[in-house]
């Protein structure tokens, strides 16, 4: 018997689509690595607000992340991006985090910074013994991973994204963030070519999550 395969699942969509619940959860069912780009975007933006380096100041953005050292630490089964071996904290979720990380997640060096990265998560998952590592963001089936395993796409109708974000208790500009996603020329919001698409705007959580399970329940047997 060889050795059991290793997958990549790649999950892309707008804010509040159900990736990163769904991603959570097949992570648990499969012993996969959950990896939240999202997160990274949020904490690098973070990060650089703290340092006062705006996201149109192009001389001190790449200046500053040519100094920051990105490694990883593990919370659970999902993967904690540390910058210069600090973690993200709560604050990476406020309301300016929210208006900013659009603006900086648009620019290529800001993505380019953290392209080898997040493609470095696979021997993270190798290294401490997961089945494979289920990745979710906006670019990850056309950027980050276009070979991967598998490619989901989920989008849901604006007005019930909005509604899943004031049900978590926070404020998210759904409509003016996905505008700014789709329209960036580095790596846009869209919908991969062969990806499977799901609207989730009139599923539950446990009918998205069975959908993508029965295919990666085949890609591990």
């Amino acid at each position: 018997m060889g050795p059991l395969p290793f997958i990549i699942v790649a999950i892309d969509g707008g804010a509040a689509s159900g990736k990163s619940s769904s991603s959570r959860i097949l992570a648990e069912q499969f012993n996969l690595l959950h990896v939240d780009t999202g997160s990274f975007y949020r904490h690098l933006t973070a990060d650089l607000v703290r340092r006062g380096v705006s996201h149109q100041d192009l001389p001190a953005l790449i200046a500053t992340l040519g100094r920051v050292k990105l490694s990883t630490q593990l919370n659970g089964r999902s993967a904690q991006m540390l910058i210069d071996g600090q973690p993200a904290g709560d604050g990476i979720r406020s309301q300016d985090v929210n208006s900013a990380v659009s603006h900086y997640a648009a620019i290529p060096e800001v993505r380019g910074a953290l392209l080898d990265y997040q493609r470095g998560q696979v021997g993270v998952a190798q290294q401490h013994g997961f089945r494979g590592l289920v990745m979710e963001g906006r670019d990850i089936g056309s950027v980050i991973f276009p070979a991967a395993t598998l490619r989901f796409f989920l989008h849901a109708e604006p007005a019930e994204r909005a509604k899943r974000r004031a049900a978590e208790g926070q404020q998210d500009s759904i409509v003016e963030r996905d505008r700014l996603d789709s329209s960036r020329k580095a790596s846009p919001l869209t919908c991969p070519t062969g990806a499977i698409d799901i609207d989730s705007t009139f599923l539950t959580l446990d009918e998205v999550v069975a959908k993508m399970s029965a295919l990666i329940a085949v890609s591990l047997a």
